[in-house]
C-alpha cells in the first residue's frame, strides 16, 4: 500500500496536481487522497483506473494493484469502516466486551487476538497487532479527530492478558484520559438503568458532516448510513454519557484501581 501510495504521489505531482485539486476532479476528500498516498489507505481498483487515465500512467496504478500480495488481515465486512475512521473528525464509542481498539496496548491488543477461536497462529496475530497499533495514529495526528469513550466498568475489572497486562492497559487508558479532545468515561455496575443494553457501537462524524454508525455482531458488522438510525444510537450514546461518570470521576476510578494492584 506505501508502495502504490508513493507512485500515486509521484503521479499526481508529474502531473501538476495537489492533493486537493486531485480529489475535488473525482469528488473525494483531500485526506483520502492523502491517506491513500501514505499507505494508510487502500486505492481501490475502480479509483485506480479513473486516476491512470487522468494522470495518463498507461495503466500503471492498475497493474500495481493487480500485483500487490494478498493479505486479509481484515475482514471485508468491517474495511468500509476503517476508511471512514481512518478520516473521521468525530468519533464517538460504546464498548462492553473489551476495550476499544483505539486505545488497546500491544500487550493487551495480543491478548484479544489470543483469544480468538478458532486459534490463530502467533505470527497472524502479530500482524493483527501491528495493524490495530497502526489505526491508533489518528489520535496522535496533528489534527486528531474528537473522541468520545464509554467503557462498561466490567471491562476494567477483566484481567484479560495477565496482571501485567493489566495494569499496563489501565496506565495506558489514565495517559490517554488526560489528552485534549479525548474524553474517557466509565458507565459504572449497579446502575439500576442502561440506555445501551443491545450492545456496543461507534459513532463517526465524516470531513463532509455525514453521521454514520457501526455495530458488530459475532461474524459480521454493519454500517449505518440511515438518518433515522443514527439518530437513535446518538440518543443512545447522549443517555449514556448522562449515566456513566463524568472524566474526573472516571480518572479517580483508574486511580483506585491502579491502587488495587
Amino acid at each position: 500500500m506505501k508502495m502504490v501510495g508513493a507512485l500515486l504521489a509521484t503521479f499526481r505531482e508529474a502531473a501538476g496536481h495537489t492533493q486537493r485539486s486531485l480529489g475535488e476532479d473525482f469528488v473525494v476528500s483531500e485526506q483520502q487522497i492523502a491517506s491513500i498516498e501514505q499507505g494508510r489507505r487502500p486505492l481501490k481498483p475502480d479509483l485506480a483506473d479513473q486516476l491512470d487515465d487522468l494522470l495518463d500512467t498507461k495503466g500503471a496504478l492498475t497493474a500495481a494493484l493487480a500485483h500487490m500480495p494478498e493479505v486479509d488481515l481484515v475482514p471485508l465486512w468491517a474495511e468500509e469502516y476503517l476508511d471512514r475512521e481512518r478520516e473521521a473528525i468525530a468519533i464517538s464509542s460504546y464498548e462492553n466486551q473489551v476495550v476499544p481498539g483505539l486505545l488497546q496496548t500491544e500487550a493487551y491488543a495480543r491478548a484479544v487476538f489470543r483469544s480468538r477461536i478458532p486459534v490463530i497462529d502467533e505470527g497472524e496475530i502479530e500482524q493483527h497487532v501491528a495493524a490495530r497499533t497502526e489505526r491508533q495514529t489518528i489520535l496522535r495526528d496533528k489534527e486528531p479527530p474528537i473522541t468520545c469513550f464509554i467503557i462498561w466498568e466490567a471491562v476494567l475489572r477483566d484481567h484479560l492478558g495477565g496482571g501485567k497486562v493489566y495494569v499496563e492497559q489501565l496506565r495506558h487508558l489514565r495517559h490517554l484520559s488526560e489528552l485534549p479532545g479525548l474524553t474517557l468515561q466509565v458507565q459504572p455496575l449497579g446502575r439500576t438503568s442502561h440506555a445501551a443494553l443491545d450492545g456496543p457501537f461507534v459513532l463517526l462524524e465524516t470531513p463532509e458532516h455525514q453521521r454514520l454508525a457501526y455495530t458488530e455482531t459475532q461474524r459480521g458488522s454493519q454500517l449505518i448510513a440511515n438518518p433515522d438510525e443514527v439518530a437513535i444510537l446518538t440518543q443512545r450514546c447522549a443517555m449514556l454519557r448522562s449515566q456513566a461518570l463524568n472524566p474526573e470521576d472516571t480518572r479517580d476510578l483508574l486511580d483506585r484501581l491502579l491502587g488495587d494492584q
